[in-house]
């Protein structure tokens, strides 16, 4: 496949609503103004989804704050992977519009979401994005408090494509995966503590903004943490839009992003708890995935429904980098996605 590299800083969208130019680059280049969009309001989606995984405890938290047009969906879901459990708190917003005050650029911009049932806020500023969240009727009312740092390293790469879709060039997906932020702070649960510390915990921002087609089904995968203390990461995902310029592959090791072709998951959909062979085409990425978890969760609301099962596990195997060293790696916590959605 074809590989295009963006390189400098770029508009977005021309003043037709098309994608000026599509590829993959190692930060955010394209300069994103949801005024530009050429789409009713109901196909722009924007969304900033968190999750913070401890490597050794075996726990985790993932925020999520989207506005989809018809509804605002944000959810806190609380993750226990040595009881192979997860409970989610989730809060549906009518009729958004666009109006949750989302950032048109992921370096920048405060986010906030409180209702009746919970309160989620991201900071950003001073090297770190903040994580708080607070939710009193978590688990029958036991609550749940969240409080985590994430430390940003501003010379660090990060996973950024714009592609369009076949059936219609103004549809388009813009996104940024950020891997490898060591966390510091904690979740409160009733009265337990649950601690993330930076040697052993980290957080991944899925940031994306765009206007879909109804109907996708994606693919991804995720990992951060340590690989002989150096910080080790990756980014794998397709199925979404028209990638014929650009995958966005990626293994992030110390900092730099390397570059990689096209990925495949090879899952038995009549079980996802079994495990998986995750391949590459090039060679570069060969992975057993063996999952512990799968957050499952179906829903429909109006014309919106979704179908997701994302899988948290253990990625074992071997990564081959540009200059060609080979990385094997041994049970890296992480997450594995199969997800349909119509909205």
């Amino acid at each position: 496949m074809s590989q295009h590299e963006i390189t400098s800083s770029i508009e977005l969208l021309d003043d037709r609503g098309h994608l000026v130019e599509e590829g993959w680059a190692r930060r955010p280049l394209w300069r994103y103004d949801r005024l530009r969009i050429k789409a009713p309001w109901y196909r722009i989606k924007e969304w900033d989804y968190y999750c913070v995984l401890s490597q050794r405890r075996g726990y985790g938290i993932a925020l999520t704050i989207s506005d989809l047009g018809y509804v605002g969906l944000s959810s806190v879901v609380w993750l226990d992977f040595n009881a192979r459990t997860f409970q989610p708190m989730d809060s549906i917003s009518m009729m958004t519009r666009g109006r949750l005050g989302f950032a048109p650029s992921s370096a920048r911009g405060d986010l906030h979401f409180s209702d009746k049932k919970m309160s989620i806020c991201y900071t950003i500023g001073n090297g770190e994005r903040r994580l708080i969240a607070d939710c009193p009727a978590f688990d029958q009312g036991r609550g749940l408090k969240c409080d985590i740092h994430l430390a940003q390293d501003s010379q660090a790469e990060s996973m950024n494509i714009a592609t369009s879709w076949k059936e219609n060039r103004r549809a388009f997906y813009y996104n940024q995966k950020i891997n490898c932020m060591p966390a510091q702070g904690e979740v409160v649960i009733g009265g337990e503590r649950f601690v993330f510390e930076p040697h052993d915990s980290f957080g991944v921002l899925d940031w994306g903004r765009g206007y879909w087609t109804y109907k996708n089904r994606w693919f991804w995968g995720s990992a951060s943490g340590l690989h002989e203390g150096v910080p080790l990461g990756w980014n794998l995902g397709y199925g979404f839009s028209d990638r014929s310029s650009a995958s966005e592959n990626m293994v992030f090791y110390n900092g730099k992003a390397h570059k990689l072709e096209e990925i495949e998951f090879h899952i038995d959909p009549s079980n996802y708890l079994a495990p998986w062979a995750i391949t590459s085409s090039d060679g570069r990425f060969e992975m057993t995935f063996e999952p512990v978890l799968n957050r499952h969760s179906d829903f429909k609301v109006l014309m919106l429904s979704s179908r997701q099962n994302q899988l948290f596990g253990y990625y074992s195997g071997k990564i081959v980098l540009d200059d060609g060293r080979t990385l094997q790696v041994d049970r890296m916590l992480g997450l594995a996605e199969d997800v349909l959605n119509a909205w």
